[in-house]
C-alpha cells in the first residue's frame, strides 16, 4: 500500500518529464538548442551589451557539458533547480551564473554588470536602489573579509543571514519569467 503513492508520485513525474520532451522537441526538433534558439526562445533580440552578456552567461551556465548546445537533459536539470531546487542549490547556481570569468569569486564589475542585464531585461520599475548602490550594499554586507569579492562561501552565507539581501536577491533576480515562458510556451504556426 505504502508503494502507491510512490508510483503515483512517479507516474506524475514521468508524465510532467514526458510533456517538458515534448514542449523542448516542439521548439528544438533538433534536440539541441542554440544560443541563437536559445535568445529566440525567450524573445530576447536587440538587447543592450550587458543584456546579451548575461543571456549568453545563463545559456553557458545551462549547457553543463560545454558542447555550445543545451540538450533536452540539459534543459530539464535547468528547469528543475529553478522550479524545484533547495535554495542551496539555488545560490550555488546564481553564483556560477554571476561568476563570469570563471575565476571562483564574483567582483563588483561582475554583479553590477549582472544588475545592470537583468534590470533591463525585466524593467527597471519599483526599483528603490540603483543598480550600482545595490552592489554596494550587497558587498558591504556580505565581502566578509574585505577583499573587493564575493568568495561561493560568502556568497551563500550572505544570503542565508541577511534577510534582506535574500528578499531583494530573490525578488530582483528572480528567473520564474523564463520558466513560466518555458511552461506556457504554445508553438505558433
Amino acid at each position: 500500500m505504502g508503494n502507491s503513492t510512490g508510483s503515483t508520485v512517479d507516474d506524475l513525474q514521468a508524465v510532467e518529464m514526458h510533456l517538458w520532451y515534448k514542449k523542448f522537441m516542439t521548439e528544438c526538433p533538433s534536440g539541441q538548442l542554440t544560443l541563437h534558439e536559445f535568445k529566440q526562445f525567450f524573445g530576447l533580440r536587440g538587447l543592450d551589451p550587458e543584456a546579451n552578456a548575461y543571456i549568453e552567461q545563463m545559456f553557458r551556465t545551462f549547457d553543463m557539458n560545454k558542447d555550445g548546445y543545451i540538450d533536452f537533459m540539459e534543459y530539464v536539470a535547468a528547469l528543475s533547480l529553478v522550479m524545484r531546487g533547495k535554495m542551496e542549490h539555488k545560490l550555488r547556481w546564481y553564483f556560477k551564473l554571476y561568476d563570469v570569468d570563471g575565476n571562483g569569486c564574483i567582483d563588483r564589475h561582475e554583479l553590477l554588470n549582472i544588475i545592470k542585464a537583468i534590470r533591463a531585461i525585466n524593467g527597471n520599475e519599483n526599483q528603490d536602489l540603483t543598480a550600482e548602490d545595490f552592489t554596494n550594499r550587497v558587498f558591504d554586507r556580505i565581502d566578509i573579509n574585505g577583499d573587493g569579492e564575493l568568495s561561493l562561501e560568502e556568497f551563500v552565507a550572505g544570503a542565508r543571514s541577511d534577510e534582506d539581501f535574500m528578499e531583494v536577491m530573490i525578488k530582483s533576480l528572480d528567473l520564474t519569467h523564463i520558466v513560466a515562458m518555458i511552461h506556457n510556451r504554445r508553438h505558433s504556426v
